[in-house]
């Protein structure tokens, strides 16, 4: 990425949202553009229509570091019901085949099968998903009855637990890698049972280091103040955004140059030797991230801005 200056208009920093049921993340995105006046709205990472919970929207000059935000693992809660697949492995979607005449799960065979899936392992994304190859999404293939790709990526389960079970239906928690398909989970223990199963509902309850806790409703935002809108907890500030890596310190004049795209040598802290992206701050500032050119064998480096915060 190149260094360029962004326009300093409207509130920058991260919006979180829980997201409804029926509405779709771009609802989400479009709602908050009229609660907050600006149309500078982008999420990092969508979630299904019918699932709701956290959605961390980057708003203003947050929408750069979008990238860096993409890929923090997730936790999700939800239902899978037993007895129906359907081909969308989720509630939404038509049952396919006949159901299950006693499709309530032994507890204990539940939790060893989803035990099973817990470590890292190849996942195929569901038939109908909005994952694209050519430039076609999943569902447009299997909406016209023609093959869906196979492909499966690796992803990774630290967490999958069953916290009740009732009749044919299980609650569950799931603690996971950006980019695990939870309905995939639901249909796949189904099957491991011989029962057929399919993802009822889910709630995303966190992304990373932000919390479901923290987030406001669309209605709740809306009754605020249009200046509170941007207040904690939901809302966090550009400086305040817990990247992962490690600040070095600039002095104003430092600062006024890196903010026009200059590149300045600095003194390394120890913790940024090495490290692939720093934070570039100033009086408390976010004003860039960058990347470290050691000169000589020394403590120095010229640091060089690559996505600039501030004007």
């Amino acid at each position: 990425m190149s260094a360029a200056q962004v326009p300093n208009d409207g509130p920058s920093g991260l919006l979180l949202v829980d997201k409804p049921e029926a509405m779709t993340s771009h609802d989400v995105v479009d709602a908050v553009r009229r609660l907050l006046g600006t149309r500078r709205v982008g999420h990092t990472g969508t979630l299904d229509p019918a699932a709701t919970g956290l959605l961390v929207l980057c708003i203003g000059r947050a929408g750069r570091l979008q990238s860096f935000l993409m890929c923090f693992d997730k936790s999700y809660e939800g239902t899978m019901k037993f007895g129906v697949e359907t081909n969308t492995y989720a509630r939404e979607g038509p049952p396919v085949g006949a159901a299950h005449p006693d499709a309530r799960p032994d507890p204990g065979a539940l939790g060893a099968a989803c035990g099973r899936y817990v470590g890292e392992f190849e996942q195929a994304p569901p038939p109908f998903s909005a994952k694209k190859i050519g430039g076609k999404k999943f569902y447009e293939f299997a909406r016209r009855g023609e093959a869906v790709p196979h492909l499966p990526k690796k992803v990774r389960v630290t967490r999958f637990d069953t916290l009740s079970v009732e009749g044919d239906v299980a609650r569950f928690h799931v603690d996971c890698s950006s980019g695990t398909y939870i309905r995939s989970l639901a249909h796949d223990v189904g099957r491991e049972l011989g029962l057929g199963a399919h993802l009822a509902s889910l709630r995303r309850t966190r992304i990373g280091p932000f919390s479901l806790e923290n987030a406001r409703t669309l209605p709740a935002l809306g009754e605020l103040a249009p200046e509170a809108r941007t207040s904690a907890p939901s809302w966090i500030p550009l400086s305040e955004v817990p990247l992962p890596f490690p600040a070095v310190t600039l002095l104003p004049g430092e600062a006024a140059k890196v903010r026009r795209g200059h590149a300045v040598p600095v003194r390394v802290p120890p913790e940024a030797n090495g490290a692939p992206w720093v934070r570039l701050v100033s009086s408390g500032d976010l004003v860039a991230l960058g990347h470290l050119e050691p000169l000589g064998r020394g403590a120095l480096a010229l640091v060089k801005p690559k996505i600039v915060l501030q004007d």
